[in-house]
C-alpha cells in the first residue's frame, strides 16, 4: 500500500483517469505482471488464512445441472514474479496443543478423537467468518465505492450475507470460551443447543436467495468493469484463486457439515459424559438443514416457474403452477441435435427453448406440450438405437450423435407422442432417467388424478403426434439458443 494514500483513492484514481480495464489476456507474462497490480495492495487489508475446503462431497448444488463453465483464469503468471495461492493447512488439535500439558493423566485415543472433531467444528467457524469477511470487503465494499455494480445489485448478489457474519462469530467466541488453557474442551452440547435455533430464521433468506444470486452475478459479468474487477481478484492473494461466487457458497456448503460434525463428537464421547444427554442434537440440525434446504428448493422452483414464457393463445398450465419443486433441468438437445432446455417439476415435463433478451436474465419459452409425470412413459435407448437426422436406424452407431438418448412418451386423445432427449453424457443421461422414475413413484404414491394440461402450445414446433409412435425425428424446429446444463 502507498504511504499517505488510501487505497480506495488509488483504485478510483485509477478508474477516473480512464485506466484501460483490459478482459484479453495477455501472453506476455512481463507485461501482465506489469500492468495488473495485486488488490492486496488495493483493498483495505484484510485477515485472511487460506481456505480449508471440507466436505466438497457433502455439498448440494442448487440443481445438479453442469452450470457455464466458471470463467477460468485468464492468464498465467510467472511463479518467479507472482505469489502463489495459498491454502488453509490442515490443523489438527493433537499438532496445535501439547495433548499431556495440565492432563492429570494420558488422554485415551478416544477422547483425543473427541478433542479433534471439537477442535474441527471450532476451526470450520474462524475460517467461515474470515471468508465471509473477506467477500464484505474485498468484494462489496470496493465494488459500491467505485460504482462497479449499484447498491441495489450488491444487495441482491450478497444477499443477507451480512447476518450471517455475527452469527457464526457468537458460536466460534462459545467454543472458544469453553475451551481449557490446555487446549481441550469439555462440554459444547448446551452451547450448540442455543444456537442452532438462530439458524433457520437467518440461513433460509440466504439460501433462498442464491439462485437470484447467481442468475445476476452471472449477467453483470457481461459487464466489462465487473469482469475486469472479478479477474483482478482472482490474480490476487487474497483469493487463494477462488472467485466471488466460492465465497459466497461457503455457507450453503458449511450448512450441511454440522450434522456430520455433531455425529463426530457424539461417536466418540463416552456414555456417561454429561453431552450424552444432547444425543439428539444432530438429528435437530439434519431437521433444520433439511428444512432449509427444501424451503431452498421451492424458491429455485418459483423462480424458474416465473422464468417460463406462455403463448398468447393459451393459458397457464396448472400442473406448472402447483408444483412446488424442481428435480432437475438443463440442456437436452433432440436428435435433429437442436439444444432444449427441458424442466422437470413436481408433476409436469415442460419442454422449451432458452431466450436472451438484451440485459434480462435468460427466459424459458415453451414449445411442447407439457406432459404429466403420471401419463408419462420412459425408455432408456441403447447407443446406435436413435435415427439421427434422417440416417439409417444404427447406421452410425459407433457415432456420437447416436448415443445417449432416451425417450419419452404420452398419450394424447388416442394419439401417442413421443420427444427423443440426447444428454451430453453418459452420466447426464443416467441422472435424467433416475430423476424421472423417481418422480414417477412419487406421483403414483400421491394417488390423485393429474388436471389436465393446456392446449398445444403455438411457437411454431407443433407436437408431433400420429395414431402410432413417433419422434422428434419425423419433424423440424427452428434453431435455439444454447443453455446451461444440470
Amino acid at each position: 500500500m502507498v504511504v499517505g494514500k488510501s487505497p480506495y483513492c488509488i483504485m478510483v484514481h485509477k478508474f477516473e483517469a480512464g485506466c484501460s480495464l483490459e478482459s484479453e489476456p495477455s501472453t506476455k507474462r512481463s507485461k501482465l505482471v506489469s500492468r495488473v497490480t495485486s488488490l492486496a495492495n488495493l483493498l483495505p487489508p484484510v485477515k485472511t488464512v487460506p481456505l480449508k475446503r471440507i466436505g466438497q462431497t457433502l455439498q448440494r448444488s442448487i440443481s445438479f445441472r453442469n452450470e457455464t463453465q466458471t470463467e477460468r483464469t485468464a492468464t498465467r503468471v510467472s511463479s518467479a514474479s507472482a505469489q502463489t495461492s495459498k491454502r488453509r493447512d490442515s490443523k489438527l488439535w493433537s499438532e496445535t496443543f501439547d495433548v499431556h500439558l495440565g492432563a492429570t493423566q494420558p488422554l485415551s485415543p478416544k477422547e483425543i478423537k473427541r478433542q479433534e472433531a471439537i477442535f474441527e467444528l471450532a476451526q470450520g467457524e474462524q475460517d467461515l467468518v474470515e471468508d465471509l469477511k473477506l467477500a464484505k470487503k474485498a468484494y462489496h465494499d470496493p465494488m459500491l465505492k467505485l460504482s462497479i455494480m449499484t447498491e441495489q445489485e450488491l444487495n441482491q448478489i450478497f444477499g443477507t450475507l451480512d447476518s450471517l457474519i455475527p452469527l457464526h462469530e457468537d458460536l466460534l467466541s462459545r467454543l472458544q470460551d469453553a475451551r481449557k488453557a490446555d487446549g481441550s474442551t469439555e462440554h459444547v452440547g448446551h452451547i450448540l443447543t442455543d444456537w442452532v435455533t438462530a439458524l433457520p430464521l437467518l440461513y433460509t433468506p440466504y439460501c433462498s436467495n442464491q439462485v437470484k444470486a447467481k442468475s445476476l452475478l452471472d449477467q453483470k459479468k457481461q459487464d466489462r468493469r465487473v469482469q475486469d474487477f472479478l479477474q483482478r481478484c482472482l490474480q490476487s492473494p487474497f483469493s487463494r484463486k477462488l472467485d466471488l461466487w466460492n465465497f459466497l457458497d461457503i455457507p450453503r456448503s458449511r450448512l450441511v457439515k454440522y450434522p456430520l460434525l455433531l455425529r463426530e463428537i457424539l461417536k466418540h464421547t463416552p456414555n456417561d459424559h454429561p453431552d450424552r444427554q444432547y444425543v439428539w442434537m444432530g438429528f435437530i440440525f439434519g431437521l433444520v438443514v433439511a428444512d432449509i434446504n427444501s424451503r431452498t428448493g421451492e424458491s429455485e422452483c418459483q423462480y424458474y416457474k416465473d422464468r417460463l414464457l406462455y403463448s398468447e393463445y393459451t393459458h397457464r398450465d396448472e400442473l406448472i403452477g402447483r408444483s412446488r419443486t424442481l428435480s432437475c433441468h438443463g440442456e437436452l438437445k433432440n436428435n435433429r441435435g437442436l439444444k432444449l432446455h427441458v424442466f422437470l417439476f413436481q408433476d409436469v415435463l415442460v419442454i422449451t427453448r432458452s431466450i436472451s433478451l438484451n440485459d434480462h436474465p435468460v427466459s424459458y419459452q415453451l414449445c411442447r406440450q407439457p406432459i404429466p409425470i403420471r401419463q408419462l412413459d420412459l425408455e432408456d435407448l441403447t447407443d446406435g438405437e436413435m435415427r439421427v437426422g434422417g440416417s439409417i436406424r444404427g447406421a452410425f452407431s459407433n457415432n456420437e450423435r447416436t448415443k445417449n438418448f432416451f425417450r419419452v412418451s404420452f398419450r394424447l386423445g388416442g394419439q401417442l407422442q413421443s420427444h427423443c432427449f440426447q444428454a451430453s453424457d453418459a452420466f447426464n443421461k443416467q441422472q435424467w432417467i433416475n430423476c424421472i422414475r423417481q418422480a414417477k413413484e412419487a406421483a403414483a404414491l400421491t394417488g390423485e388424478q393429474p388436471a389436465q394440461t393446456g392446449q398445444s402450445l403455438e411457437t411454431g414446433l407443433e407436437p408431433e403426434s400420429h395414431h402410432g409412435r413417433q419422434s422428434d425425428s419425423e419433424g423440424g424446429s427452428p434453431s435455439e439458443e444454447g443453455v446451461c446444463c444440470r
